[in-house]
């Protein structure tokens, strides 16, 4: 058997952070088996269409270094790979369904649907459909679809009937029928639902395991229906778990922060590190490692080591992993990935200045922060200069007109002779060492976190550095 997974992204938006996860899971387990990887869209949803997410969620899963066999981009043999494109495909097995008693036709109203399940809701009772079209005549079907009337056309549950499969992950699963509502297939419009639309297309594209969340679970027995009453091989099925907000209560969400795939390598994690984040957020290798390359996941993955228990979305784990793989960067290949966050900086500078940041830095949006007073104007506060009233303003007044001697007497590119001269200071001055590269700090850069600060000083003019500690003067 060739190993054929897909995933199946919806363009109603921005790719989900969990969906990427998802995403990884199915491509290891195809490469891992050389199979094939495919990307198919479902668009069926076409209230929630959103024009050009097609493109967004395909460009987002390249740059997080991942590819695709066959797909809506480059083709394949089972194409065309967008649902919206495959409708005859549809309407023939649907058709098929219909033939065999295994669908009905729907012609009630959204209102009668809509006081039929409150209804059921106030009684206590499972919201489902109440089969009053099941009743109808053939003659009557033949009318009202010779009329026009809107329809649906919906599966034909049977009654009382367990349903038992074999999750990869959870074991046997077995769902009686009873709880399955009469899942509507095509929709008003001609386009098939997902339920429908993911059966078919699984089957006709030869998927031989589906890896989905675990919130599909009670919506398997209805694509086994399908399968079973066309005659199909029923896939492998594996349902995994969904992240937990970092707070460990609910599933993240837009409300609780941004969860777009994007948005985490806008805010400076990079590739590789999310994705070795996200191979841990459901899976471990049975051992303590935690470092994983690509390739070194693809070796290692197994469906018998994936969790069943729900992960915390842990951001302090996240950033310490890109905290490695920021340091494994050479200052050339760092400074590249920092210079959209440090546009005003040169490459050629921004190469010396990664020596001092690389160590501190989590991910790579910090650089803009700890990097800003090299190009632009620093406004420092009273309460930092004095940390917060703890050093006296004249005391911080003559640290400041002491240093700007020293710093007027040395060249700043000289950093250890500058740092020797300004330790010889604080012991003849007495001071407190922490409180003097406070003030300084703090006069030179306007914060008090930065990367070291005499090391900083080679990177602004000295006019600068003069005029900084003379306006901090002035200040206090």
């Amino acid at each position: 058997m060739v190993v054929r997974t897909r995933m199946a992204p919806s363009p109603t938006g921005e790719y989900h952070i969990g969906h990427l996860r998802t995403l990884l899971y199915n491509f290891a387990l195809a490469r891992q088996n050389s199979g094939q990887f495919i990307i198919r869209i479902e668009d069926t949803d076409q209230k929630r269409f959103v024009p050009g997410a097609t493109e967004k969620i395909l460009q987002v899963i390249k740059d997080y270094g991942l590819s695709w066999d066959e797909g809506p981009d480059i083709g394949g043999p089972y194409a065309p790979y967008i649902q919206t494109q495959r409708l005859p495909l549809y309407q023939k097995y649907i058709q098929e369904l219909l033939d065999r008693s295994h669908a009905y036709y729907c012609f009630c109203s959204e209102e009668r649907l809509t006081k039929m399940r409150a209804t059921q809701t106030a009684l206590h009772q499972i919201p489902k459909y109440d089969r009053l079209c099941l009743k109808l005549t053939p003659q009557e079907v033949k009318e009202k679809l010779a009329a026009g009337t809107p329809h649906v056309v919906r599966l034909r549950v049977p009654d009382n009937e367990v349903i038992t499969f074999t999750d990869a992950v959870r074991g046997e699963i077995k769902i009686n029928t009873n709880e399955i509502d009469d899942q509507v297939l095509i929709k008003s419009d001609g386009i098939p639902t997902y339920h429908f639309a993911a059966a078919v297309d699984d089957h006709l594209m030869n998927i031989t395991h589906v890896l989905r969340g675990d919130e599909w679970i009670t919506s398997t027995p209805k694509a086994i229906l399908i399968y079973r009453y066309l005659g199909w091989e029923v896939p492998t099925y594996a349902h995994l778990t969904i992240f937990l907000d970092p707070s460990g209560q609910g599933k993240m969400s837009k409300r609780r922060g941004s969860v777009s795939a994007r948005s985490f390598l806008e805010a400076g994690y990079l590739p590789e590190a999310m994705l070795n984040f996200l191979m841990l957020l459901g899976w471990n290798p049975g051992t303590e490692q935690e470092i994983f390359s690509l390739d070194d996941f693809i070796k290692q993955f197994s469906l018998t080591h994936l969790h069943k228990k729900q992960p915390v979305f842990d951001v302090t784990k996240l950033d310490y992993l890109n905290g490695v793989y920021i340091r494994r960067k050479t200052d050339e290949e760092l400074a590249k990935l920092l210079a959209p966050f440090v546009p005003k900086i040169s490459l050629d500078k921004l190469i010396k200045i990664v020596p001092l940041i690389k160590e501190r830095l989590t991910k790579l949006s910090e650089a803009t922060a700890l990097l800003t007073f090299v190009t632009e104007e620093v406004r420092p506060s009273v309460e930092d200069l004095t940390n917060n009233g703890k050093i006296d303003k004249s005391i911080a007044i003559n640290m400041l007109s002491q240093s700007t001697k020293v710093v007027n007497e040395t060249d700043v590119t000289k950093t250890d002779e500058l740092k020797n001269k300004l330790m010889e200071l604080i012991k003849s001055q007495e001071w407190k060492t922490g409180d003097f590269f406070m003030v300084f700090r703090v006069a030179v850069t306007g914060s008090r976190i930065t990367p070291p600060i005499v090391e900083s000083l080679a990177f602004l003019e000295p006019a600068t550095i003069i005029d900084r500690l003379q306006k901090a003067q002035d200040l206090l």
